[in-house]
């Protein structure tokens, strides 16, 4: 098994997606990124970090 994770989206939800303002797309991972780091504790910030980096 490779390194990292993989996950996958139905066309429609990408579609639906593309047709968001960008604002509300900014908005959206803004609220996203604040809440993850209010919730998460040291070692799962450094283990999301590996996995954007590919080191698991």
């Amino acid at each position: 098994m490779g390194k990292g994770f993989k996950y996958y989206l139905e066309e429609d939800k990408i579609r639906e997606y593309m047709k968001l303002p960008i604002e509300q797309k900014f908005k959206w991972l803004d609220e996203i990124n604040r809440f993850n780091e209010l919730v998460m504790d040291d070692k799962t910030k450094r283990i999301r970090e590996m996995f954007r980096k590919g080191e698991i």
